[in-house]
């Protein structure tokens, strides 16, 4: 009669501890047991003895060793066997971690939530009205930065439950674009320039997205403004502008600008550019702000808002986390968003 259930896993598999794995996919990333050693804190020999044990257990089930030794100061060699191991070791953990975060999410005892450097302000003001609730109810939240080009990337890889941010809107594209999510829009907008030439060499208030090849520019390498600029002259745009300068960060932009070094404009959401006028970002004072009309390709647009995995917060009842969560965000869209 044939064993079933776990009954029937032999027994130096169930001897093998998730440190184990953890160790070997260490070993396989350092190259060596010392190295492996350092990374996790441990003495060489105890990192050394755990592959021994293993290389004893899967050569009794698998008929082959895991690593293979290489001499004195060299890398471990890992065979056939040791590579699949490496990659089962590695969707084993993740697939635990994943159940133990989905468990804890639905059971509210954990809340991880990403927000962009511009929204992170809105996100404190609505904590803070969950603060005390979190407290007591033992919820441990998480906050943390994420760039715009990776907002739906944490969404989707369940890093994160909940973001505050930016996204890029094109016509015609939209709906499948947010498909998968539910959305608490705030506001749109598009583009702004922010400048140091003078109004004679740029006048006015606003300016064409058509003309912007004939400016001096001072462009992000990724995220928002890429999206546009590939929106409106295609994958290519970097032949058809004239690039002053590329940067990460908008402030780094503010500083050439400001400095003199470069004599240009610098692409920025809209948002940015009010801010940057009202006074609310010091680092860009003394820069002028012109509106971008998008005059070339289809109509694309910054959104701002909340964004959420769709249909997860239906799944929890109105007392989880997530849900109050939103809602005190959509009191806070409300105070600030959308008044007059």
């Amino acid at each position: 009669m044939a064993l079933e259930g776990p009954l029937q896993y032999p027994p130096e598999l169930l001897d093998t501890t998730m440190d184990q794995l953890r160790t070997l996919i260490t070993v396989r990333e350092e190259g060596t047991a010392l190295g492996a050693a350092r990374r996790l804190g441990r003495e060489q020999s105890s990192v050394q003895k755990q592959l021994d044990t293993m290389n004893r257990t899967f050569a009794a089930l698998c008929g082959e060793e895991l690593v293979l030794k290489q001499g004195r100061g060299r890398d471990v060699l890992f065979t056939a066997t040791g590579e699949a191991l490496v990659d089962l070791a590695r969707r084993t953990l993740g697939d635990w971690t994943d159940g133990v975060h989905h468990a804890r999410r639905r059971l509210g005892r954990t809340l991880s939530v990403g927000t962009t450097r511009y929204t992170l302000g809105f996100l404190l003001d609505a904590v803070e009205r969950l603060r005390e609730e979190y407290e007591r109810d033992g919820v441990d939240l998480k906050v943390t930065h994420v760039r715009t080009g990776d907002l739906f990337d944490r969404l989707r890889s369940k890093e994160l439950d909940v973001v505050c941010g930016s996204v890029v809107v094109t016509e015609g594209q939209e709906r499948e674009q947010l498909a998968p999510y539910e959305v608490m829009e705030w506001r749109r907008s598009g583009l702004s320039l922010l400048t140091n030439l003078p109004p004679e060499r740029l006048p006015g208030r606003s300016f064409g997205a058509g003309d912007l090849p004939g400016l001096p520019l001072v462009i992000s390498t990724g995220g928002l403004i890429g999206r546009f600029l590939t929106s409106w002259y295609g994958p290519d745009y970097r032949q058809k502008l004239t690039v002053a300068a590329e940067i990460e960060a908008a402030h780094y932009g503010f500083e050439l600008l400001r400095s003199g070094v470069v004599s240009g404009a610098m692409l920025v959401t809209r948002g940015i550019g009010d801010a940057a006028t009202d006074g609310r970002l010091p680092e860009a004072a003394g820069l002028r702000m012109l509106d971008i009309v998008g005059d070339v390709g289809p109509r694309t647009e910054v959104l701002v808002g909340v964004f959420a995995r769709r249909g997860e917060r239906d799944a929890y009842g109105p007392d989880h986390p997530l849900n109050r969560l939103w809602e005190a965000l959509s009191w806070e869209s409300e105070r600030w968003w959308l008044r007059p």
